[in-house]
């Protein structure tokens, strides 16, 4: 489960928000990450606490809507909604995470024309996701640990190419940390950009029905993917930062990765850097893909989706077969979309999410079981999801525009099969009356 977690957030993504996240917080990249992980580690932390209380497949969407198969946490109407903008997330993932793959093989491969890497990349992820889990844990561990290796010797090409300029106790500053005065608000800003390559831990809770001993295995996980995919974050932007203080040398600071590596290691370590990209982007792709189908067949079986197609698992597989295949023809739409429409997008799903979680443990544990007495009790019933809440509204403040308006969009349209959900139930109420 945590190999998994760590594949949906994707490690090199650090390459990828390098040159955008140094402009913004003015040359402090492993500072801005650190504020991020400690943010994400106390909702992870709300995520683990309902995930160790039922085997239910989680995400936000089963712990606002009901926290045990009985009991309600905040309330079904609360849960369609934050379930359905959580949605709008885990349905852009795995579609970006396509296209990103379509790019960087019609660069490798130009002579193949992008579409056709489209539905390649769809069949492939959308194959493997139609078996059982471990298939995908195992691939996912593969996957994950290869990308690791390139930043490992990354980081000793930064170490060497240092040293032989400048003297390696050079390597031993703390200048990528904290150089001269830092304002907050660029760190926070910057911050608000990280926290979204943290979704692995939520990714995680998705998987609790093919997972042994759910109720233990699913918090370590939770914490331990937040943990991990952190000191990876922090470790790598710490070396991109140490050899980059500033983004002077980039000519296109947004898609910087092709420049780190080729600066540090030469064309062949770009070329081999780029590789290792394809393989974590089709790493996240599997995750994601997995997490998505299992929210839709989650929502089937409570009826919100047709439960006749979303709601079952095939019969010789065990896994959500339709929300799979329902997933892959949502990534073929890739085909005729750009980036720039996505990823804007990703982020309102994911901070509802997120705000939802952290009040359902204080409406579960403080308001409705009454756990108050004693400063156990108070400090994390009460004290730390509202520290949680507080700064994630941080990241609401620095949410870009676009994202507001598509996700409010996104939001009314909840709202309009809510009212269809209604007016169907009392119709059929009506028609069995007479």
């Amino acid at each position: 489960m945590t190999v998994i977690g760590i594949a949906y957030m994707t490690p090199m993504t650090v390459f990828d928000t390098f040159g955008i996240v140094s402009g913004i917080t003015q040359g402090h990249v492993p500072l801005a990450y650190l504020l991020a992980l400690s943010t994400m580690l106390l909702t992870a932390f709300s995520y683990a606490r309902f995930s160790k209380y039922t085997e239910k497949a989680g995400s936000a969407y089963t712990y606002t809507y009901t926290y045990t198969y009985t009991a309600e946490s905040i309330g079904s109407k609360s849960g369609l909604f934050v379930g359905w903008c959580t949605l709008l997330d885990y349905l852009l993932l795995p579609l970006i995470n396509v296209l990103l793959a379509a790019i960087y093989l019609t660069a490798l491969i130009p002579s193949v024309p992008y579409w056709c890497w489209v539905i390649v990349t769809t069949g492939v992820v959308t194959l493997v996701n139609c078996f059982r889990i471990r298939l995908l844990a195992n691939l996912s561990l593969f996957f994950v640990f290869a990308p690791i290796i390139l930043m490992i010797i990354f980081v000793y090409l930064v170490i060497q190419g240092i040293g032989s300029r400048q003297g390696y106790a050079y390597v031993l500053t703390l200048n990528p940390l904290w150089h001269g005065q830092q304002a907050l608000l660029p760190l926070v800003a910057g911050a608000s950009v990280l926290c979204f390559s943290f979704l692995g831990f939520d990714a995680v809770t998705t998987l609790s029905n093919e997972t042994r001993q759910p109720t233990k295995t699913i918090p370590r996980a939770v914490l331990l993917t937040t943990l991990f995919g952190g000191m990876i974050f922090f470790t790598a932007s710490w070396f991109i930062q140490l050899y980059y203080p500033t983004n002077a040398r980039f000519q296109h600071p947004s898609e910087a990765l092709p420049e780190i590596v080729l600066y540090v290691g030469g064309a062949l370590f770009q070329s081999i850097f780029l590789c290792g990209q394809i393989m974590n982007t089709l790493t996240s792709g599997l995750a994601s893909h997995a997490s998505a189908s299992r929210l839709l067949y989650l929502m089937g079986k409570d009826n919100i989706f047709p439960q006749k197609y979303f709601g079952n698992l095939h019969a010789s597989l065990g896994t959500p077969f339709f929300s799979v295949l329902f997933v892959g023809g949502i990534c073929l739409t890739a085909i005729f979309l750009n980036l720039a429409q996505l990823i804007s997008l990703i982020s309102f799903g994911a901070l509802v999410a997120f705000t939802a979680v952290n009040f359902s443990v204080f409406v579960r544990f403080y308001i409705r079981e009454k756990q108050r007495s004693g400063f156990k009790n108070k400090f994390f019933n009460l004290f730390l999801p509202l520290l949680s809440v507080i700064s994630i509204a941080c990241l609401w403040i620095n949410l870009d525009s676009s994202a507001l308006k598509f996700g409010s969009f996104w939001l009314a349209m909840g709202v309009f099969l809510f009212i269809y959900k209604v007016l169907r139930k009392q119709k059929m109420s009506l028609s069995n009356a007479y």
